[in-house]
Order: structure tokens, then C-alpha cells, then sequence
């Protein structure tokens, strides 16, 4: 029993944990792209230029006030951010003149696929990866493995020593759910 809920908690860990640090990896991708784009900006035009860093800024504000909360309670689901759209809305006025507009033209696209590649990435992880048919199976393992411990109560040791081997293994299973449940839930508050 024990060997078997080991297997098949080591490969939802490893699943989790993926999607956690893909998560992770993301979000961090994503600011650091913002924070690019917003170098990039500078160098079209000033309008098109302070018009395109504006609506940056109120797309990493839309990302931290906006998005990050629904992605801890998870309604984001597939939703655009409004501001990635009137960024390309207002990218297909800009006319780039000057070798110096061109060159930024085409890496302002090239950061624009990487940012929404990143958001993916950060949104993928809100959704959680273990599906609830996999948890049914977990708890009902847990369930099952803690009965099959009590046949093992022995009149003959003393109640410290059944405590300890009961409590051992409803502690470490508890545990293991604990971390399972957080690395599912990467925007969750509190610790994880």
C-alpha cells in the first residue's frame, strides 16, 4: 500500500512541481519582457513611443491588480489582458522611418510573442494540473492506508508507541497533501 502511494505521489509531485516552477518562470519572463518592451518603446517616436509605454504600464497594472487576484481565486480562465490588444491596436499606427525605428519595430514584435508566451505560461499554472478525479484517489488511498494501520494496534505495546506509528504515517500523508495542494495552487496566499 505504502510502496504504491509512493509511486503515485512522487509522479504527481514531479507533475505539480512542473507546473509550479513554469508558473514561476512566467511570471518572472513576463515582467522582465514588459520591462524591455518598455526600453524598446523608447526608441519609435516620442508620441507612438510614450503612447506605447503608457499602456505597458497599465498592462503590469492590469497583471498585479487585475489578473493575480482572479488567478488566486481562479476565475481567469482564458482571458485576454485588455491592454495586450490596445498595445497591438496602437503598435499597427506606429510607421517606423529611421533604420533605428525598423530594428525596434521588429524586436518590439519578437518581445511582444515572448511576453504573451510568458503570460501563458504564468496563467497555465493558475488552473491547477491535478484534475479532482486524482485528488478522489488520493484522499481515498490516505483513507485506506491510515484504516489498514489500526489493524496493526498491539495490546501488548504501550499507547506512545501506537500514537507514534499511527501518527508517523497520518503526519507524512498529510503533509504530502499539503505540498501537493500548494504547488497546485501557485497563487494562493499564505506560504507556497
Amino acid at each position: 500500500l505504502a510502496t504504491g502511494f509512493s509511486v503515485l505521489l512522487g509522479f504527481i509531485v514531479f507533475l505539480a512541481f512542473t507546473s509550479y516552477d513554469q508558473s514561476r518562470t512566467g511570471a518572472e519572463r513576463e515582467a522582465l519582457t514588459v520591462l524591455q518592451q518598455v526600453e524598446t518603446a523608447q526608441f519609435f517616436a516620442d508620441a507612438s513611443g510614450d503612447r506605447l509605454t503608457g499602456e505597458l504600464v497599465c498592462y503590469g497594472r492590469s497583471v498585479v491588480h487585475d489578473e493575480w487576484p482572479r488567478m488566486r481565486d481562479g476565475t481567469l480562465g482564458d482571458t485576454l489582458n485588455p491592454w495586450g490588444v490596445r498595445l497591438f491596436s496602437t503598435l499597427s499606427t506606429v510607421d517606423p522611418r529611421t533604420p533605428t525605428q525598423q530594428s525596434a519595430y521588429d524586436k518590439w514584435l519578437d518581445q511582444t510573442s515572448t511576453r504573451e508566451e510568458a503570460r501563458r505560461d504564468r496563467v497555465h499554472g493558475a488552473v491547477g494540473v491535478i484534475p479532482p478525479t486524482l485528488w478522489i484517489v488520493l484522499f481515498f488511498i490516505s483513507a485506506v492506508i491510515f484504516a489498514y494501520m489500526l489493524f496493526f494496534a498491539d495490546s501488548g505495546e504501550s499507547a506512545v508507541t501506537q500514537g507514534m506509528l499511527m501518527g508517523a504515517v497520518a503526519s507524512v500523508i498529510t503533509v504530502m497533501l499539503l505540498l501537493l495542494w500548494s504547488l497546485d495552487r501557485p497563487f494562493h496566499t499564505g506560504v507556497g
